[in-house]
């Protein structure tokens, strides 16, 4: 394909590459909200519905950095094609899966095509556009980004409420079919016209290393036990194994990837602010999603509908932050949007039950516009100090820092907000419940267990806000089949209307004791998610080129790369 029919497609060629981006991020938030349905239909355990979740994201971010150099090597339109197909393939699998474990195998499996995809959207992007429209271009990629977060519970809350809970997944194949036609017919090839030679250790390697850090650090969210050998060993080991091959490629005549790029000021400014508005922005809409539902009582659609704030200002301000950088500089324009997401990250603390919807909504735009702000001029100075046709290397450490550092914000935060929850409630309030219900002792001692409260007690009953009122929903249950048992027809009408009453006052003490409790730890976990942002703020103010700093990738763009 020649050069003059290139750039006259090239706005179509980014059309295309913005709905293989939205297929990969879409499914990443999804299922989420499909994920009781499918529990329940296909009789599968809380352990396998994580395992649905968890198998896709461990490959998807263990294979993004080899995925992105092959498509140097061999061609990324060939890649994004084969990767794009086996994504649409696994995708109808999924659909139709019958057991828990054939839905992780498919899953795991689209993992595999999602990251073949993703790297080569941005490299495809880095290879067609000229420098004066690149930043722009790279805008538009990053708006459709973190739109995506935000537009996946909305389509997946949709698809649930009218389809079965197959559809979230089936509704990929239709868009697949047509994305690959697309990419066929508009997309030209291009490759790395000198990769040199190929590195395997260093790409089986850095597959490990990943594979095992996102494995230790979906663990200890989980579990909410980082001292396990599987939570914190994995994270050691992971991140020794990390080390060891930054060690290996500095010293390699023919690395996988070009780790001196981290040695770019502009570069490391760009991944490190990245890293933080994801960590702070995954983590913080996993508590927020639980706060629309639980605490305000929202359907998942509505909740997902609330997040269009989100949405919006990420659209908005990406789309007009290149054009801001172009004039400001990067490092002010990401430096006050990381201000911005972290104060609004801090405002949180402000948020109760009562607070009006409409002022939780200005919050997400807000939330909204800070990321859409920094992740232009930050995905820019990654992709500027990396040469055009080692796009794909860059593209795959672009993505693979989203994904670590998303699953570590869910992964930590969760945690503190499972500390702060358990904290505030009381690790013993559950049984103390449990005793209050449990009356007459002496007699309720010696009914069944199913009609008692007491050996309904776990730990997560005072870990979480879904295992309090999953509790409570078990004890008015055992309370109700109590109330049934023949023992109960000898107290007289004005008993069981006591005990009736009793029963209610104390679950609802507990329920609100609980709720209050959830909020306490959204308060806290804002506030760490508010830190990491404004570290993140320095970063980019103190790193990222300002107006007048000439761009590190100048010199890259005056070789051209190979297009076929």
């Amino acid at each position: 394909m020649d050069s003059e029919t290139i750039q006259r497609r090239r706005w179509l060629i980014l059309g295309v590459m913005v709905i293989c981006l939205l297929v990969v991020i879409l499914d990443n938030t999804i299922l989420n909200v499909a994920l009781r349905t499918i529990q329940d239909d296909l009789s599968a355990s809380q352990s396998q519905m994580q395992w649905a979740v968890d198998s896709y994201a461990l490959v998807f971010a263990g294979l993004l950095i080899v995925w992105g150099v092959t498509g140097d090597r061999v061609g990324r339109k060939r890649i994004l094609l084969l990767g794009i197909a086996t994504f649409g393939v696994t995708s109808a699998l999924c659909s139709f899966a019958t057991t828990p474990t054939e839905l992780i195998v498919y899953r795991a499996l689209m993992g595999i095509g999602a990251a073949a995809v993703q790297p080569q959207t941005l490299s495809i992007i880095q290879n067609v556009f000229e420098p004066e429209e690149r930043p722009k271009a790279i805008g538009i990629w990053a708006a459709f980004s973190g739109v995506a977060i935000a537009v996946g519970p909305i389509a997946g809350g949709a698809l649930i409420k009218f389809f079965w809970w197959g559809s979230v997944f089936l509704v990929n194949v239709p868009i697949v079919i047509v994305g690959a036609i697309l990419i066929f017919v508009l997309v030209p090839e291009s490759r790395d016209p000198n990769p040199g030679r190929f590195d395997p250790f260093g790409s089986l390697l850095s597959i490990v290393a990943l594979v095992v850090l996102v494995y230790g650090i979906i663990q200890g969210g989980n579990t909410n036990d980082w001292l396990r050998w599987n939570t914190l060993g994995a994270i050691i080991v992971g991140a020794a194994l990390l080390a060891l091959f930054v060690y290996l490629e500095k010293r390699s005549s023919h690395p996988t990837i070009d780790v001196t790029l981290f040695a770019n000021k502009h570069f490391s400014a760009g991944t490190i602010s990245i890293a933080m508005v994801f960590f702070a922005l995954m983590g913080a809409t996993f508590y927020l999603a639980y706060f629309l539902q639980v605490i305000r009582g929202y359907t998942p659609l509505a909740a997902g509908v609330s997040l269009i704030a989100v949405a919006a200002g990420v659209m908005i301000m990406a789309s007009q932050a290149a054009g801001l950088s172009a004039k400001f500089g990067s490092k002010l324009v990401a430096g006050t949007g990381l201000t911005i997401f972290a104060l609004t990250m801090l405002s949180y603390v402000l948020v109760t039950a009562a607070t009006p919807q409409w002022l939780i909504e200005v919050e997400m735009f807000t939330l909204g516009a800070g990321m859409g702000l920094t992740m232009t001029p930050a995905t820019n100075a990654i992709m500027g100090a990396v040469p055009r046709e080692k796009a794909g290397a860059g593209s795959a450490v672009n993505n693979t820092v989203r994904q670590v550092a998303g699953a570590l914000g869910v992964a930590v935060l969760g945690s503190i907000l499972a500390v702060s929850f358990r904290g505030s409630l009381g690790a013993d309030r559950p049984a103390e419940l449990a005793a209050a219900l449990d009356q007459p002792a002496a007699i309720v001692a010696t009914l069944p267990d199913n009609v008692r409260v007491a050996p309904l007690v776990r730990d997560d009953a005072s870990e979480s806000i879904g295992g309090a009122l999953q509790f409570v929903e078990k004890a008015a249950a055992a309370m109700q089949k109590r109330g049934e048992l023949p023992q109960a027809a000898q107290l007289s009408p004005d008993v069981v209307a006591q005990q009736r009453a009793k029963a209610q006052t104390e679950i609802g003490a507990f329920v609100q004791e609980s709720k209050d409790s959830f909020i306490h730890g959204m308060h806290v976990s804002s506030i760490v998610a508010a830190l990491s942002a404004f570290l993140g703020a320095i970063a980019a103010f103190t790193m990222l080129p300002g107006p007048t700093e000439p761009r590190t990738s100048d010199a890259h763009d005056e070789v051209a790369p190979e297009l076929v």
